[in-house]
């Protein structure tokens, strides 16, 4: 059990992480309704406006945080994050104003890059061979804190709009508190190296990971479908709303839904089908089910039909672990902050364009002034995108493994 309290630690931080997102989902429609006086589309354009200032935080820190946990220690820099993200909640719970709700997202970005270290933590204590499944693992951690956030937070809901903020803060301090006493270190002198800043920015993460053979299409890729995978926290709030005029309280249980099946699939059913047909093909199944989900509710016009949709949006997310594993395997041990950093930037880049993208496809196609109306717009273009995936992830070549640097 000792063995294994620090992977729960870090379980729990992926879920808090995953929770504290979704815990705010089911509230911001109203929230900024309510700090703006805004309507419905205009509040979706605002949240894809803190959505962007959130990336944009991950996309320049992450590099620089994961390079900090490869010279001073996974542990430090997990714990410290916690804490300041603790405080980040309170200030979003007292925000008055749409620019403190900003400043809130631009601590609430620098903190979140610590999903890297998170990553790292993990590829430090697995074997090349497990580290496909080790990443499942911590997406079913992200999708537990994706079935109790909106859960949570459409009950907290009824509480009042800044409820959410006051619970994740206190889970987020109690979780530092708990890491405190049972996290060990895992970056030993072995696998130490000095931290510079020529590698610990976006640029220089891109250049060093981006040499190894094979990670450069992967690393488009994984942009790529990150941008298509955003319109599930991106619109998914202000599509139930205008669909299926779902209340906070409806959204939160959908998305817990959705979290259910992600952590079921990436929990249970990730290392058999890693077993039985390999990551490549894990990556091209995940992404063509992928599509074909995106599609559906594209054009869905019954809210039950949406949900009953569940179980094959959540199968698509085998495509995630499986990439991550694939090119894990490709770095050095001493590179797996690095490696993680450079992809929480990819992805903070793809989420900084994600929710100014869907919102505005939203926006465009739900606006009283706008000839079209067709609020599954954003779903179809995800499944261009996550196709164009496809075509190239089936031109990439294997990547071989990397030696320690």
């Amino acid at each position: 059990m000792q063995n294994r309290l620090p992977i729960i630690f870090i379980l729990i931080t992926v879920v808090l992480d995953a929770m504290g997102i979704g815990l705010i989902m089911p509230v911001m429609p109203d929230l900024i309704q309510e700090v703006e006086g805004a309507g419905l589309s205009d509040a979706a354009v605002w949240g894809g406006i803190l959505a962007t200032t959130f990336a944009a935080m991950q996309f320049l820190f992450g590099p620089t945080v994961g390079n900090l946990s490869d010279r001073f220690g996974r542990r430090p820099v997990l714990l410290i994050s916690l804490v300041i993200m603790a405080f980040d909640y309170v200030l979003m719970a007292v925000a008055g104003t749409i620019w403190l709700l900003i400043i809130g997202r631009v601590i609430g970005g620098i903190t979140a890059a610590t999903q890297s270290t998170s990553a790292a933590y993990m590829a430090d204590i697995s074997k090349p061979e497990e580290k496909a499944a080790n990443f499942g693992l911590i997406g079913a951690a992200f999708g537990v804190g994706f079935v109790l956030g909106p859960l949570l937070g459409g009950l907290l809901a009824e509480y009042g709009t800044r409820a959410p903020f006051w619970a994740a803060a206190i889970l987020a301090a109690a979780n530092a508190v708990f890491g405190y006493f049972v996290l060990p270190e895992t970056v030993t002198d072995r696998i130490r190296r000095p931290f510079e800043w020529r590698r610990a920015n976006p640029l220089g993460a891109f250049t060093n990971i981006g040499a190894l053979p094979g990670l450069k299409r992967l690393m488009l890729i994984t942009f790529v479908y990150t941008v298509a995978f955003f319109v599930y926290p991106g619109v998914w709030a202000y599509f139930g709303a205008e669909r299926f005029d779902w209340s906070p309280g409806m959204i939160g249980l959908s998305l817990g839904i959705f979290g259910i099946g992600i952590a079921v699939v990436q929990g249970l059913l990730m290392k058999p089908i890693l077993n039985l047909i390999g990551e490549r093909k894990a990556v091209i199944l995940g992404l063509a089910i992928d599509v074909l989900a995106f599609v559906l509710l594209g054009f869905v016009t019954n809210g039950w039909v949406a949900l009953a949709l569940t179980p094959l949006t959540a199968l698509g997310s085998i495509a995630g672990p499986a990439l991550q594993g694939i090119m894990s395997r490709t770095a050095s041990d001493d590179q797996q902050g690095e490696l993680q950093g450079a992809v929480t930037s990819i992805n903070a880049v793809a989420t900084i364009l994600a929710p100014l993208i869907v919102t505005q496809t939203f926006w465009y196609f739900t606006a009283p002034q706008n000839p079209y109306y067709l609020p599954g717009a954003p779903f179809l273009l995800s499944a261009v995108l996550t196709a164009f995936c496809i075509a190239v992830f089936m031109q990439t070549p294997r990547p071989k493994r990397a030696r320690v640097t």
